[in-house]
């Protein structure tokens, strides 16, 4: 039996304060292999327990480096794939054959399974726009999702989340959006992200970390809560789910 489930098997709801409905979980790994292992392993708990509830399971997966081997990972494990639809966290405007195109690494890894791999940035060249687009699209799934995979950058942005313009738009945007478009401040490509809220909708959030530092890192910012001035931090203040975090240490 996974962490995940050993949490979960032993939660009893009534010793939670009144009104607290959220958990977070620590898990600190020496050897990246386990921690891919367990990983995988408890994101295939979450999509089961989903499918068993509901007979389908929908994820917000990231496909950057560090995301890559836990996802190669889950992808072999035996699950009803054709019952599942994943989405990516954020993914740049780029065409869906160009290698930066996180959809396109996604689907390499889960539609040979079966699964419904969907596109978040459809082609449009202004951004907005393309926002726009992926919130409506993201409207016609079932929504909410059963899983956000979340990384961190150096910076504490997330899920594509980055200092921009339009930064606040994807944190603190009207709540019924679940989706923007942003054009980051250093000039780079734009892209499309899931909102704060859309996050904060899932009915579970992991998040993948590397090294102490990044570790300490993040328990700063969920100090700081609302008044971080990171995209992380600004997230976990409105978390009110189960979240498990892992550390390579």
């Amino acid at each position: 039996m996974s962490k995940l489930e050993d949490a979960l098997e032993n939660l009893d709801l009534d010793d939670l304060p009144e009104g607290e409905e959220s958990m977070l979980e620590w898990w600190d790994f020496d050897d990246p292999a386990e921690m891919v292992a367990a990983v995988a392993g408890d994101i295939q708990f979450i999509i089961e327990s989903a499918l068993d509830a509901r007979g389908d399971a929908l994820l917000a997966l990231p496909a950057g480096d560090d995301a890559m081997p836990v996802l190669e990972a889950l992808a072999e494990k035996p699950i009803k794939w054709k019952y599942v639809t994943i989405i990516p966290t954020h993914d740049l405007l780029v065409p869906l054959d160009d290698p930066r195109s996180q959809v396109k690494k996604l689907a390499g890894l889960f539609l040979t399974r079966g699964a419904r791999v969907l596109p978040l940035a459809p082609e449009h060249e202004d951004y907005h726009m393309a926002g726009a687009a992926a919130d409506a699209r993201l409207r016609d799934t079932k929504w909410p999702p059963d899983l956000v995979l979340l990384g961190m950058g150096a910076d504490g942005s997330t899920a594509g989340i980055v200092e921009s313009a339009d930064m606040e738009e994807a944190l603190d945007g009207p709540p019924e959006k679940i989706a923007a478009g942003l054009l980051p401040d250093d000039g780079d490509t734009p892209l499309v992200t899931i909102t704060k809220a859309a996050i904060c909708e899932a009915r579970t959030v992991v998040v993948l970390l590397k090294g102490a530092d990044s570790q300490t890192m993040l328990e700063s910012e969920i100090e700081q809560g609302a008044t971080s001035m990171a995209p992380i931090g600004r997230i976990f203040a409105d978390l009110a789910v189960p979240v498990d975090i892992y550390v390579e240490n």
